[in-house]
């Protein structure tokens, strides 16, 4: 139980240490779009673990797992290119990819177990 608490809150910190990341960022063109996409992207991760707390089955769980796994690599991908446009000078953006890496992971395995027993 306490690993899901722990896990919430994670994609909670994630959710806002990114959203204060962002508010750092200048505000030209190309910035902007990648601002948009990353703040749904990462804010959605959290937001879909949370519904996936209340499912009504395995499968509507394994379904919300999912969907925080697809946006955590959304924001994974999001993350890498500002780190390699070199946007970051303290090193959060580095911090940021590292953190989404590894919920990437977790989420994953979560993914990978309950699949596994929904087809046993």
């Amino acid at each position: 139980m306490s690993s899901n608490r722990d896990l919430e809150e994670r994609l909670f910190r994630f959710s806002i240490d990114v959203i204060n990341f962002l508010r750092t960022l200048p505000n030209s063109v190309d910035i902007k779009v990648i601002r948009y996409q990353l703040i749904k992207s990462a804010t959605s991760t959290g937001a879909n673990y949370e519904e996936s707390q209340a499912a009504s089955s395995k499968k509507d769980f394994l379904n919300k797992i999912n969907i925080s796994l697809k946006e955590i690599r959304e924001s994974n991908y999001w993350l890498r290119i500002l780190k390699e446009l070199q946007i970051d000078s303290d090193d959060v953006v580095k911090r940021l990819v590292n953190e989404s890496e590894e919920l990437k992971k977790i989420l994953g395995s979560i993914s990978v177990k309950i699949s596994k027993s929904l087809n046993s």
